[in-house]
């Protein structure tokens, strides 16, 4: 994905392409085409969860040393 996407742009951009997908208006072609956008944009909404989840356990084993020490 070129574009640099922040967690909720692409959240919104993923909750659309639902929809779309949800309506069944859509050619075969262009639903496997949506189908991959929204793969790549639930991909990258996972990594920014990781990243925060990442971030708040480091957080704690900081404060958890810092008590403990």
């Amino acid at each position: 994905m070129a574009e640099k996407l922040t967690y909720e742009q692409a959240r919104e951009e993923l909750a659309a392409v639902v929809r779309k997908l949800e309506s069944g208006g859509a050619p075969l072609a262009d639903s496997i085409a949506l189908w991959e956008r929204g793969e790549k944009l639930a991909k990258l909404c996972q990594e920014y969860l990781d990243g925060a989840k990442a971030q708040v356990a480091k957080a704690r084993a900081a404060e958890q040393e810092r008590t403990d020490g």
